[in-house]
């Protein structure tokens, strides 16, 4: 699954770190953030099934 793209981490990095402090990305972030959302959205899936409905919502993550 490819939700996350590394050229917009290192964007969002750039935009969060105010003291300019990191100025790289590894590798290993796309793929560990990519873990990360896909649990999220699997909790939320769930979560949505368990209540009955067929739409995932904000709630759910």
């Amino acid at each position: 699954m490819a939700l996350i793209i590394k050229s917009n981490i290192r964007k969002a990095v750039r935009e969060l770190d105010k003291n300019k402090e990191i100025t790289s990305v590894a590798d290993e972030v796309e793929t560990a953030l990519e873990m990360k959302v896909e649990n999220i959205l699997n909790e939320g899936i769930k979560r949505a099934k368990q209540n009955g409905r067929r739409t995932l919502q904000a709630r759910d993550l």
